[in-house]
């Protein structure tokens, strides 16, 4: 379970305790009806732009607030957190800085955020996104109607012949329910506990939370009106390796909720990964034995699968050739990470996991 800060940074009252400026902030709600709750991490300039995007909701500024998680405490993000909320104290929304100090990932700090939280629904997001004005709006109208979660609608920009890596990030766009847009009843998330601060990484935490909501018999509703859009970060060259960390995570969701995983995440393992690391395996061993033309022929295979993935790969993405490249080095190294990563959270969390 996440920990934070005993004291956790109320900007409204930060103005008043450094006298920086008075202000009476008697107009807004002892408890609000919504808080906005935002997860970071060492993105003070993205924060900034998704912060801006929440305060030009079409909401009372009186009636809800925003809570900024920072997971991993940095001096740059807590001062543009305040600043932001300095120059909102008299407008509102009441903005509070949470630097959290015992977790790592999203799960853990949307846990710290919520359980401070004063209000009796909470909407969540990622400082990534830019809510559209009406978003929080529309996803109280939904929730109001008796559902003890709702889901919003995902918007991924994408150019015509997008990266890998942004064909990836668009599936967001698809899911059906993912923490970049949700809104759920305070009491749900008693009931359930939250999130699994087990999560440690920005991967399938979302989806750990549907289960459970699901498990536990709360209903879900959707709103599609309540809109953030989520443009794809840059990334760096062959970040498709380093996201293969996060298989492990997939073995904890499996062991949690077998069937919801099995019904709804994947249904077999990749069995292309497998193929490709037996032939390769077959190929260095029987080279070994001395055995060249079994060893030949495993590395036709091995490359003809390789190449298949590859291909796949650029099935409908970037054919610049810096991205060709990248396709075909990050493919050859794939396969082995994931099912390394895969068999190390099934060994880690205890699952037989394939």
């Amino acid at each position: 379970m996440s920990t934070f800060a005993a004291s956790p940074t109320d900007a409204f009252e930060n103005v008043l305790r450094k006298g920086e400026k008075s202000t009476d902030d008697s107009r807004f709600a002892a408890t609000p009806d919504i808080s906005v709750v935002v997860p970071t991490y060492k993105r003070p300039a993205m924060l900034e732009r998704c912060l801006a995007s929440i305060l030009t909701q079409d909401y009372d500024p009186a009636r809800f607030e925003i809570i900024v998680c920072d997971d991993g405490p940095d001096d740059a993000t807590r001062a543009t957190v305040e600043r932001i909320a300095y120059e909102r104290a008299k407008t509102g929304p009441r903005v509070r800085y949470l630097p959290v100090t015992a977790t790592q990932g999203p799960a853990g700090a949307r846990n710290a955020g919520w359980r401070l939280s004063r209000a009796s629904s909470i909407a969540f997001t990622d400082d990534d996104t830019q809510p559209d004005a009406r978003w929080l709006s529309s996803g109280m109208n939904v929730l109001a109607e008796g559902s003890g979660a709702v889901a919003g609608r995902i918007i991924v920009p994408l150019s015509g012949r997008p990266t890998d890596y942004e064909n990836d990030a668009a599936g967001l766009a698809h899911a059906e329910f993912a923490t970049a847009n949700t809104f759920a009843q305070r009491s749900a998330l008693e009931r359930i506990g939250g999130f699994d601060a087990r999560f440690t990484a920005a991967w399938r935490e979302d989806s750990d939370l549907h289960f459970a909501f699901m498990e536990a018999g709360i209903p879900i509703a959707r709103a599609d009106d309540a809109i953030v859009l989520h443009p794809v970060r840059p990334a760096r060259w062959g970040v498709s390796m380093s996201q293969q960390k996060k298989s492990q995570f997939d073995a904890l969701l499996y062991k949690k909720y077998p069937a919801l995983f099995k019904a709804r995440i994947r249904r077999a393992p990749p069995m292309l990964y497998y193929a490709i690391i037996m032939a390769a395996i077959v190929a260095v061993v029987t080279g070994a034995y001395g055995h060249a033309q079994l060893s030949g022929l495993s590395v036709i295979a091995w490359l003809a699968l390789t190449a298949w993935f590859c291909i796949t790969r650029l099935t409908h993405t970037s054919r610049a050739p810096s991205h060709l490249m990248e396709m075909a080095c990050t493919s050859v190294v794939i396969p082995f990470l994931s099912i390394y990563w895969r068999l190390y959270g099934a060994l880690k969390f205890k699952v037989l996991f394939l």
